[in-house]
């Protein structure tokens, strides 16, 4: 069963889906790996399509490939078969060179650990994208204030990662991933190394963010909470995604 939408109807049936709205589209996605017992199909003709300003979960069991899905999703990986499409492009077929300068400029990342450089503070390990993409200093700080600010973190710009509390460093971690305001965010696990109240906060800011920035999400969560606050939730069984 295939879980990607038909070009007819938008998810909230408010009307047609148009080619310009839809952020992400994978299709037929399979990827394969090697095991002592032989090739093992990890996924077996994925389809998806995201659309602008939505968040998209997707569940599954442990070791059914939802990681794997992200980081092809993410050109981080590449499939056996299959096409990635961001905006029109495909990324699939993109040479090293070209892809790296792509998921720079066009792609955000949240892990489940934040990755935050610590010797930086809050507001320059967010700002950190921005300067190597080459912006002016007091802009790549202006925006990465007000980035921080539409996190929930207007009060904690000048701490380093140490000084923050784990629910605070991942929504350092979220800002910095949007900062630049890619066209997509893949975030794998955002809340699994967090206790429930900050996980809690932070999927109420992962909402907001999708719908108030018109931010586009797909996010890997074990988390059913997490999943509630999505526009879509989807089950990766069998190598297929399904809906829930």
């Amino acid at each position: 069963m295939s879980a990607s939408r038909t070009m007819g109807s938008s998810d909230d049936g408010h009307g047609p889906i148009t080619t310009s709205e839809i952020v992400l589209q994978a299709a037929g996605i399979g990827k394969a790996y090697r095991s002592p017992t032989g090739m093992l199909d990890v996924l077996s003709g994925v389809d998806l399509e995201v659309v602008r300003g939505t968040m998209v979960a997707v569940l599954g069991t442990s070791g059914s490939g939802k990681s794997t899905l992200l980081n092809i999703l993410g050109t981080l990986d590449t499939p056996d078969v299959g096409t990635v499409t961001v905006r029109g492009q495909r990324v699939d077929r993109m040479d090293e060179r070209t892809l790296a300068a792509f998921r720079a400029r066009s792609l955000g990342f949240v892990f489940q650990f934040h990755h935050l450089l610590p010797e930086f503070t809050a507001e320059e390990n967010v700002m950190m994208p921005l300067l190597i993409a080459g912006a002016e200093m007091e802009d790549a700080r202006s925006r990465a204030r007000a980035t921080l600010v539409a996190a929930g973190l207007s009060q904690r710009w000048e701490h380093l990662p140490a000084e923050l509390s784990g629910g605070e460093a991942q929504r350092v971690a979220v800002a910095r991933a949007l900062v630049a305001e890619p066209e997509l965010v893949l975030a794998d696990e955002p809340t699994g190394n967090l206790d429930m109240r900050s996980a809690a906060a932070l999927h109420e800011t992962l909402a907001t963010l999708a719908h108030e920035r018109h931010q586009t999400f797909v996010v890997v969560t074990h988390n059913d909470r997490l999943a509630a606050l999505a526009d879509r939730v989807l089950v990766l069984e069998a190598g297929r995604l399904v809906p829930a």
